[in-house]
């Protein structure tokens, strides 16, 4: 059983539950509307229950609750459901940052100060599934609050989403996402042309950075060595994969290994075949 500390609207109570009395926040449709404080209640299946006792990376759990708007409490809930139905177990407590943001994504939008987000196209072709569950929000503040939201926020939501299934956090996932828009730009800058966003070649190099990024920050280090072999057969390619992973550890303050050198020119090597053989 909970006892009721707090209603905050129609669909979200702060409970305090019996035996140790902690807290915790309950969204769920009409757990609120009637209620008062002290009234003891049993939330059901569909009632969500997050634990207030969590810190984030933008404060303390229960002040946030507090200090959010219910309704934006519930969206950021309703966007957690989305993401949990396509990727299975989330980490909910990313449910107060994620509604944080949204919370000061409207107040931009409705004083007209729209930010802009250089990465949102890296971020959509990097965590594509996180994207697309990401634009869920935009029909949903569209019909409860009439905002218009734009790509670059769903790009920031989808990064929130991001953290909730892979234990990243969101400022991790933008350092990545900034460090391989970094990566393909020197790339394209050393084989001397743009590389083809939509081919297979660029989207499995985006994603080799991306999880050698991941790596660096991790301290893992790949099994195989390909470096001689790279080195000898693809020397140019293996030239640019050096300078490109010093450019990594420059950019995420961090150091990588030397393997990573090999894998990352082989990647290089496959970019450069492809818009080859396309102009041939």
């Amino acid at each position: 059983m909970y006892r009721i500390e707090k209603v905050l609207n129609h669909n979200t109570v702060i409970g305090i539950r019996s035996g140790d009395n902690q807290e915790f926040l309950m969204i769920g449709k009409g757990i609120g509307f009637g209620k008062k404080v002290t009234e003891q209640i049993e939330p059901g299946p569909k009632v969500t229950l997050y634990s207030l006792q969590k810190s984030t990376e933008r404060g303390n759990a229960r002040e946030l609750a507090k200090s959010i708007s219910p309704e934006c409490l519930e969206i950021a809930g309703q966007i957690l459901d989305a993401a949990e139905q396509e990727f299975g177990k989330i980490d909910r407590n990313i449910l107060f940052p994620m509604a944080d943001h949204i919370e000061y994504a409207v107040k931009r939008i409705q004083e007209h100060e729209q930010i802009s987000n250089p990465l949102t196209e890296d971020i959509r072709a990097l965590f594509h599934m996180e994207y697309k569950v990401a634009r869920q929000i935009i029909p949903i503040l569209r019909e409860r609050m009439n905002i218009q939201i734009d790509e670059d926020e769903v790009g920031y939501i989808a990064l929130h989403i991001h953290s909730a299934i892979d234990d990243e956090k969101v400022s991790q996932a933008m350092q990545v996402a900034q460090a391989v828009r970094e990566c393909v730009s020197q790339i394209e800058q050393e084989i001397g042309r743009p590389i083809d966003v939509m081919s297979l070649a660029y989207n499995r190099l985006m994603n080799h950075i991306r999880y050698m990024a991941a790596r660096a920050m991790k301290g893992e280090k790949l099994k195989v060595n390909m470096n001689d072999y790279m080195g000898i057969k693809f020397p140019n390619a293996f030239r640019i994969a050096e300078k490109v992973c010093r450019k990594v550890e420059r950019s995420l303050r961090c150091e990588l290994s030397e393997v990573e050198i090999g894998y990352l020119a082989m990647h290089i090597e496959r970019v450069a075949d492809e818009e080859l053989d396309e102009k041939e």
